[in-house]
């Protein structure tokens, strides 16, 4: 029986309650900074009408993010304070008879049961919000294939790891967290390396970008950049949305290129250019090694953490396990932690946005030199802003605490600053 008076159950409960709370007030606070002007920068783009939709989308979207972070909260809590997890724990322990295969009985519930009832917000995302504004073009086939490649490769690939983590912690004991970080760490590096080959295309077609002009002026910017473009691809992302991207995947060999045929449809040859350069500028500065590090040792630190609490039976105790102490369920004590961890996670996040923010404005300045002038991909970045119905005028907390790239009138306004700066002697 759960004790309310248990400080890693009380501990978890403002956790969850107070974030729940916290992330509602920020999204609030972001409706009201609604810019109700359109701004100068986007009057050439935007009629009254069509920024009016751009809002109602953000009131749309944000109020469902806000309705669907409190459910999901509300039912986190009952599920811990009604036995849940220990309901699934008894399940788990009857299912088997080692550790190992008990733990991927017991994570295997947990994640059917997330699925199944993450579900129902996934079809109203999908189906019903995204479908209103136009942007989806998910059929209900597509959308059970991916759910069923997705389940697929979690239990392919995250059982393994699950079970490898589990029996370093079960055999290694006090080494088991830096083996557990290098064996993770290692597998990282192969399934980047191994995913735009074996598993992007599982959800999206890599066609070879046809001979013609785009593909001719961005093997000439390639070549003048000196950056070697290892495969470049047009991926039939048209297939789930309107919405529009680009992207670089993989690295050696494998490193490629991926342009939505989205993107293609709707920008000039001189803004998808552009668009490339900014991702060039990401490998040129050493963005993606940089991100690679930071990732590296913040997964370091959970397992070091992890080690610190997964041996302690008042953890286990707080989500209504009865444990013997010399027989702890590791396998919980791994789900378990990840309550634990959610703040630090939270601000090892934060600082990461700030990280990327800053990329993002270095991979701009890089496009702006590298192509003559930011004005293509300033156009690039207004055009994808308006297809994508994107807030303008976000709030500056809700920015400094989620945004991974600039608002894009900030993105901008540092263009402008980059093109009429004198050149460098």
């Amino acid at each position: 029986m759960t004790s309310f008076m248990n400080p890693y159950l009380i501990f978890v409960l403002v956790i969850l309650i107070g974030f729940a709370l916290f992330d509602a007030w920020i999204h609030w606070l972001n409706l009201n900074a609604i810019a109700p002007d359109i701004p100068a920068e986007f009057k050439d783009l935007y009629d009254r009408e069509s920024y009016a939709k751009s809002q109602r989308y953000l009131k749309d979207s944000t109020g469902f993010e806000i309705v669907a972070g409190l459910i999901k909260t509300t039912v986190s809590v009952a599920f811990i304070l009604l036995g849940g997890f220990a309901l699934t724990h008894r399940l788990a322990v009857a299912g088997a008879d080692t550790l190992i295969v008990q733990g991927l009985i017991f994570a295997g519930i947990l994640i059917l049961l997330s699925t199944l009832f993450g579900l129902p917000f996934k079809i109203y995302d999908t189906f019903v919000l995204e479908e209103k504004y136009g942007f989806n073009k998910t059929t209900p086939k597509t959308f059970v294939t991916d759910l069923v490649k997705s389940l697929v490769l979690t239990v392919l690939i995250g059982g393994p790891i699950f079970a490898g983590i589990l029996w370093f912690f079960q055999s290694a004991e006090g080494n088991a967290w830096w083996i557990s970080w290098v064996v993770l760490t290692l597998i990282q590096l192969l399934l980047m390396y191994i995913a735009p080959v074996y598993i992007l295309p599982l959800f999206n077609k890599f066609d070879p970008l046809e001979q013609g002009e785009l593909r001719t002026a961005i093997e000439g910017y390639a070549q003048k950049e000196g950056f070697e473009v290892q495969g470049l691809f047009k991926i039939d992302g048209s297939k789930r949305s309107t919405r529009a991207n680009a992207y670089f995947t993989g690295f050696g060999k494998t490193r490629r290129i991926a342009l939505f045929d989205t993107l293609i449809a709707n920008h000039s040859t001189p803004e998808l250019v552009a668009v490339l350069a900014h991702e060039v500028g990401h490998a040129k500065c050493k963005h993606i090694h940089k991100q690679l590090i930071a990732g590296i040792l913040s997964t370091g630190l959970m397992f070091y953490l992890l080690s610190l609490f997964i041996g302690r039976p008042g953890m286990y105790e707080a989500f209504g396990l009865e444990v013997d102490p010399a027989n702890l369920p590791l396998y919980a004590g791994l789900i378990f932690f990840g309550f634990l961890y959610s703040p630090i996670a939270s601000l090892i996040g934060i600082f990461t946005n700030i990280l990327s923010r800053k990329f993002e404005f270095e991979a701009d300045a890089f496009a702006a030199r590298t192509t003559g002038g930011a004005e293509e991909l300033i156009a690039a970045l207004k055009r994808l802003s308006v297809d994508n119905l994107s807030n303008l005028t976000p709030h500056p907390w809700l920015v400094f605490l989620e945004y991974s790239h600039p608002p894009v009138l900030r993105r901008i306004q540092a263009l402008r600053a980059v093109s009429t700066a004198p050149a460098a002697p």
